[in-house]
């Protein structure tokens, strides 16, 4: 079943995830006081603070979500005194919009957490990296990545391998034990570049005592996991496919829930509740199911809704309301042919 999840400071992953490529905004992420839906008795907020709130919104523990969560820990534990060998990793994959980057930064978040409540006063430790793969990503650019995340001085004359030296250096002694790395589609083993940054990375997982987790656009069928190179990476890692939210599944309508679920944060004074999940088809036809449209449709209406002074999200607002470019691609409403009359 779909849940309401702690709500996160972002529900658009991919807007959130190039500002926490740092350890020190990471844990400002990690730490951010969330959201939260309107709670009854609760004096009414003012226009700004519920605007705001729509921006922000709450994020909804996914299936995805769910999955990713139980497979970390469980694999973390099996790898923490794993030695001989890279330990076990995951793939993260599906569609562009389909929720990857909210799921990854979720389970780093809720790592991150759980570390600081058991650390002991005066614990440095970081316990989670998070790592965006640059475009056209070579060794010495994405070893640089790795670097700038906790700080680590790089040098334009230093080599890839005084790079690679500190970074495994300095993830081994701060303690990281989770590395989540996104956008791992930009990554091209089929170049030259490419592939040599396939090794580093290869390299890095052998050398650094942490679980990776990788997540980007369709993987699975991207050079990354396949040929030789990519059948390294692939034959470590389990996969969980964030792909679209179907309209039903057996005796469940899992789509549904989630509008359920993003209608029960809502904070409009005169919004009737059910009335979005009477629109699933609709709006599962809207979005072809994807959790990130759905997600910036559904706060798009609710603050039209508060600016036009109407309060309510309705199909004819919904109607309105132009999503991107990807959903609109999908989505064609049908517009009948004029008739003319006979002879005309």
């Amino acid at each position: 079943m779909v849940t309401p999840a702690r709500p996160s400071p972002a529900d658009d992953g991919e807007a959130a995830a190039g500002t926490v490529t740092t350890f020190d905004a990471f844990a400002r992420f990690a730490h951010a006081a969330p959201p939260t839906p309107p709670q009854p008795g609760q004096a009414p907020r003012t226009l700004e603070e519920r605007l705001a709130y729509h921006s922000q919104f709450v994020t909804v523990r996914t299936p995805a979500i769910e999955s990713l969560a139980r497979q970390v820990r469980t694999l973390m534990i099996l790898g923490r005194h794993q030695q001989a060998t890279a330990r076990p990793s995951l793939i993260v994959t599906g569609p562009a919009t389909t929720g990857k980057t909210t799921a990854l930064l979720q389970v780093g978040r809720t790592c991150h957490l759980a570390h600081t409540r058991r650390a002991s006063p005066g614990d440095t430790s970081v316990p989670v990296a998070y790592v965006l793969v640059p475009p056209g990503a070579t060794a010495k650019t994405l070893a640089a990545e790795f670097a700038r995340y906790l700080g680590i001085p790089v040098a334009s004359r230093m080599t890839t391998a005084q790079i690679t030296t500190a970074v495994c250096h300095t993830y081994t002694t701060a303690g990281v034990r989770l590395v989540l790395i996104d956008e791992i589609h930009r990554l091209n083993p089929r170049t030259t570049s490419g592939a040599e940054a396939a090794d580093w990375l290869k390299d890095l997982t052998e050398r650094v005592p942490a679980t990776f987790v990788y997540a980007g656009i369709d993987v699975t069928a991207s050079a990354v996991f396949t040929g030789l190179r990519g059948a390294q990476l692939a034959g470590r890692a389990s996969l969980i496919d964030c792909g679209a939210l179907p309209a039903r599944t057996g005796h469940r309508e899992p789509f549904r829930e989630l509008i359920a679920a993003l209608e029960a944060a809502l904070d409009l004074t005169a919004h009737r509740t059910g009335s979005l999940p009477r629109l699933a088809p609709y709006l599962h036809e809207r979005t072809a199911g994807r959790i990130g449209s759905l997600s910036r449709l559904i706060r798009q209406a609710a603050i039209e809704a508060i600016l036009d002074g109407t309060e309510r999200i309705t199909r004819t607002l919904l109607d309105t309301i132009a999503l991107d470019h990807l959903a609109e691609e999908h989505y064609r409403p049908r517009t009948p042919a004029r008739r003319t009359r006979p002879g005309r």
